[in-house]
């Protein structure tokens, strides 16, 4: 949990507000707008029982708020389509630690490929930098699909059996009928018998492997540090391959904080009818002074940044950072796979630019500049961009009101 007096800011207030600005400029909406967008797009409210959420084998105190957010997520996705592209929100409930806290929630909702969950560490990380936490420290760890981590889980098993004399009484029960449940608690409890526990990462398919390592390649090029931990673990109704949290350090016991955790629920997701994945990261901080933030609704941007490839998209994540920094507001699709999918949304948005990266772009570190009314482009130093764009005006909302 965030604790205020660790941030620049005053009271909770101050900190939601921030947050969720740079959430917004990286396209996440709030869950009522993205709720209304997926009606119009033809979603059907669910159908699924919520009794179904009975047999949920909950391993953290964490998970116990998805299964309904997963409903809405999937709410989201039946009106899913390579048109409309991934849906991206947020939302605020009350936190889940034994002190008065909230939870700012974003989640990626529809989007198959890694990029789900490198926007939401991008983003997470984001506002812990410009929030001011002391050494925000990211640690991921993935436990695969249902396959691999079934072996995982028998081996934690027969692990935990062996050592079953040196866990308490009142846990043994549940290490034979929950091993991973068993283990995520040992975790908290820093109990000696994990550290030569079997680690999740080590049943991954090489497939699987593959899809990891796309996940750390966007972290790498985002200039985002981050370590592999075993010990980030979730139960597998709720999450599927990666997991993260991110924690702060605490200067005066030099003890770690975690501040956030998510992961990719897609077995959460799949069983309200979400097929297409979902990923989420919660960011909790204290309650301290005022809660209510004014949230401004953010204008209409006058650019929309296209990307060419999955090197393209890789370099676009730094753009984006850097035309975040200089306050230039953009519409992005990054969740989508094809070029013609995205110059679709660009037309529909009627954006009068498009900033386009392909791979030569990637290779230069430049961006392609397309005026649409006339197709005149120009390729910008991605240094320079920001300048370009403001000399000629086009780093103002549409509307003229500058951003």
């Amino acid at each position: 949990m965030i604790r205020l007096r660790d941030t620049r800011h005053e009271n909770t207030a101050a900190f939601l507000g921030s947050a969720i600005k740079i959430a917004e400029y990286y396209g996440f909406v709030p869950l009522e707008d993205a709720l209304k967008s997926s009606t119009q797009a033809g979603a059907r409210k669910s159908l699924v029982n919520p009794k179904a959420e009975g047999d949920i084998s909950f391993a953290r105190r964490e998970e116990r708020a998805l299964a309904q957010i997963a409903r809405r997520s999937a709410q989201c996705m039946r009106g899913e389509t390579p048109e409309t592209g991934a849906h991206m929100f947020w939302r605020t409930t009350p936190g889940q630690s034994s002190f008065p806290s909230i939870s700012l929630e974003l989640h990626v909702a529809g989007a198959r490929g890694a990029i789900a969950e490198a926007l939401l560490l991008i983003v997470a990380s984001t506002i812990a930098e410009e929030a001011g936490l002391p050494r925000p420290t990211l640690s991921i760890n993935n436990i695969g699909s249902m396959e691999s981590s079934n072996r995982f889980v028998r081996d934690v098993g027969t692990y935990l059996r062996k050592h079953l004399d040196t866990i308490s009484p009142t846990l043994r029960p549940k290490a034979a009928t929950d091993p991973l449940g068993t283990l995520v608690q040992l975790i908290e409890k820093g109990h000696p018998a994990i550290a030569r526990a079997p680690q999740a990462m080590e049943y991954l398919t090489e497939d699987e492997r593959r899809r990891f390592w796309e996940l750390l390649e966007y972290l790498e090029v985002s200039g985002l540090s981050y370590e592999l931990s075993p010990h980030i673990l979730g139960s597998r109704d709720c999450w599927a391959h990666s997991l993260y949290e991110l924690s702060t350090m605490d200067n005066e016991t030099n003890s770690r904080i975690p501040v956030a955790f998510g992961g990719r629920y897609d077995p959460l997701a799949s069983r309200f009818g979400g097929t297409a994945g979902a990923a989420t990261i919660s960011i909790t901080c204290e309650v301290k002074g005022k809660t209510r933030f004014k949230h401004e609704t953010p204008g209409v941007p006058a650019i929309y940044f296209a990307h060419l490839g999955i090197e393209a998209r890789r370099a676009s994540l730094k753009a984006l950072d850097v035309l975040r920094r200089a306050e230039i507001p953009v519409y992005h699709s990054l969740c989508y796979e094809k070029i013609g999918e995205q110059m679709t949304q660009a037309k529909t948005l009627a954006a009068p630019y498009v900033l386009i990266v392909g791979y030569k772009e990637a290779m230069d570190s430049t961006v392609m500049v397309r005026e649409v009314a006339t197709n005149s482009q120009e390729s910008i130093p991605l240094p320079e961009l920001p300048g370009y764009l403001k000399r000629r005006r086009v780093g103002n909302w549409k509307g003229g009101v500058a951003a």
